[in-house]
């Protein structure tokens, strides 16, 4: 049988009454420590309201319990790395520096206000937290260094200057016609931007250390020009000679360019080739353009038609003159073929031409040419003339024998005639100049054109420009017995190219052949005209001579040249007179065209020379 025991209410209050009583203690004891607590905590505030809190350092220098200003002191003297750490910067050769050279500077009040303001920051609970973490596990600061990159800017511009290398193409020149090599170099230079950043790491790991200069490295795009210069030499070693072509008819040239002459016009040119530069050796090109260019003249070859004479019997042309293929120098061209030339080390260059062939060549037929016949022919007569005029009839006259006039074309005499000079054959005889007959080159001239006028006026063609005489000359009058024809008054023709000239058209489909002959036994000029007739037919009328002036009365001048008594006769009177004529070309009983000559001839004074002391003869009164 079990047995409960309760215990009594008296008991019970004593067991009550000494839990109290602990309690109480307990409590009484937690308050005691807490007040304790922070008395001390308020003490320790109140002890470091001006000193750094216990367990603080500065880059390893103990500051605790150390006001601001004997902190800043004590970091100041502990703390020498801007003054004696080393640096060594290192390119090739190498450069010892302190950081404080590079513009490390240590700024000790900063630190010790940093130390300082350990525990004094955020609220109560954590200041005295970190208060506590000071003094249990110490509180190590980094020192505030100022770093002035301008300084290590600056150092290291000053270091470029020394490493820094420009790049050098490798070259080629001359000095005379001695070819110069000149070796190419790589270009280095300091890339200070990295280099900076490698430096300030390493200063500000606030330990000593090597720092690589970064350098960056160009290096040159022409490296070799050995094969450049071999080419050099080889161009200079002998003359350059340009030539004509094989089978060209003159025989100009060569032309030579010497060693020095070469040496001055050698250039080196940098190319682009396969997206590599390259050296070029060539000629300059502008001095080879100016001097091709001064020979451009004296190279010209005009392209002339063959010329022919027609065989009456057998109705075929016959070459009296090879056709000349027309050519022109071609100045691109020809540099160019210098250029390939020589850089094959060929040193003779033919000229290079633009070629342009005749129209008509040797090989061309009177069939394919529609000369076929005569169509004309007319004949004047020079009786009386000097042998200087007669020179002068026949020198104009070989101008135009076997020549041809194109379908459509407009033929200038003065143009065909060229140039009328004594190196061409002419002499001097009287010419008309103003209002006087003198001596001048190529008198007789116009017995020429008056002829050819007179060939063109019965063959019917039509006549574009054509001047007459000043005065009526008794020599284009004339006909065969050396009998004077009024009728031919009116029917001459001056030419003095490039003023005055005689033109016509050939208004035909066919080429029209010209054939000249001269007869000194017969004073005369024959002009034959060769083509196809289309039926055309002349018919002229002429008023004659009309409106008579007869001729001034004699001139007589003294000549200091000229002996006592002697009198010459320089100008010979005409009577003035006006003619006209007209002329119908009929075409297969058709009117074709019309047209009318007017000319004025001046009455024109006789003139006579004498020497001095000459009695002059008295003019017969009219």
């Amino acid at each position: 049988m079990r047995t409960t025991t309760y215990p009594t209410r008296q008991a019970v209050r004593q067991q009550s009454s000494l839990v109290e009583e602990v309690l109480l203690s307990l409590l009484a004891g937690l308050i005691f420590f807490f007040l304790a607590l922070g008395v001390i905590t308020i003490g320790n505030q109140v002890w470091y309201a001006g000193r750094i809190f216990p367990g603080v350092s500065v880059g390893g220098v103990d500051v605790g319990r150390l006001s601001q200003a004997d902190a800043a002191v004590k970091i100041a003297q502990s703390i020498s790395y801007p003054q004696n750490g080393h640096i060594l910067i290192h390119e090739q050769q190498s450069y010892l520096v302190t950081p404080g050279q590079m513009g490390l500077f240590l700024d000790p009040d900063t630190s010790a206000r940093q130390a300082f303001q350990v525990g004094r920051s955020g609220g109560l609970a954590r200041s005295l937290s970190a208060q506590f973490n000071a003094w249990y596990n110490g509180e190590s600061l980094p020192p505030v260094m100022l770093f002035d990159q301008r300084m290590a800017y600056q150092y290291l511009a000053d270091l470029a200057k020394q490493i820094d290398k420009p790049t050098i193409e490798a070259s080629v020149d001359l000095k005379g016609v001695e070819v110069q090599v000149h070796s190419g170099q790589t270009g280095r230079s300091v890339d200070i931007p990295a280099t900076l950043v490698l430096l300030s790491a390493q200063i500000q790991s606030m330990q000593d250390g090597i720092v690589p200069v970064v350098v960056r490295e160009t290096p040159p795009v022409i490296i070799d020009v050995s094969q450049q210069a071999d080419l050099a030499r080889s161009i200079l070693s002998v003359p350059l000679k340009l030539t004509l072509p094989d089978g060209q008819p003159d025989k100009a040239g060569p032309w030579t360019f010497d060693p020095p002459t070469l040496a001055a016009m050698l250039a080196f040119e940098k190319i682009e080739k396969d997206g590599k530069s390259d050296l070029q050796v060539t000629l300059n090109s502008d001095i080879l353009r100016e001097y091709l260019n001064n020979l451009v003249p004296k190279l010209v070859l005009n392209t002339e038609n063959a010329r022919f004479t027609f065989n009456d019997q057998t109705h075929q042309l016959e070459v009296i003159q090879p056709s000349v293929t027309g050519r022109q120098l071609d100045v691109e061209a020809t540099i160019h073929a210098i250029q390939d030339s020589l850089m094959q080390d060929k040193h003779k260059v033919a000229l290079k031409f633009i070629f342009h062939d005749p129209p008509v060549s040797d090989k061309a037929t009177g069939q394919q040419l529609g000369v076929t016949e005569l169509v004309h022919a007319e004949t004047s007569y020079f009786y009386g003339s000097s042998a200087e005029r007669v020179q002068n009839i026949k020198s104009a006259t070989e101008r135009f024998h076997g020549l041809l006039v194109a379908p459509g074309e407009v033929f200038s005499m003065g143009a065909a005639l060229g140039d009328i000079s004594l190196d061409n054959g002419y002499a001097e005889a009287l010419i008309i100049v103003g209002n006087r007959t003198v001596q001048g080159v190529g008198g007789g001239v116009c017995q020429v054109s008056t002829t050819l006028f007179r060939t063109v006026f019965f063959a019917g063609y039509p006549i574009l420009e054509r001047h007459s005489h000043a005065y009526r000359v008794s020599y284009y009058e004339k006909i065969a017995g050396n009998r004077i024809n009024p009728d031919f008054a009116g029917l001459d023709a001056t030419v003095y190219f490039p003023l005055v000239d005689l033109k016509f058209k050939n208004d035909t489909p066919y080429w029209l052949l010209m054939e000249t002959y001269v007869n000194p036994s017969t004073s005369s000029i024959t002009w034959k005209f060769y083509s196809t007739s289309d039926g055309r037919t002349v018919k002229w009328e002429t008023t004659g001579p009309v409106n008579i002036v007869p001729a001034p009365d004699p001139l007589y001048k003294e000549n200091p040249d000229l002996s006592q008594g002697e009198i010459k006769q320089v100008d010979w009177a005409a009577d003035g007179a006006d003619v006209t004529v007209n002329r119908t070309v009929n075409r297969n009983g058709d009117v074709y065209l019309q047209d009318t000559f007017q000319t004025h001839y001046e009455a024109w004074q006789a003139v006579y020379e004498y020497g001095p002391g000459t009695d002059i003869p008295t003019p017969e009164p009219k």
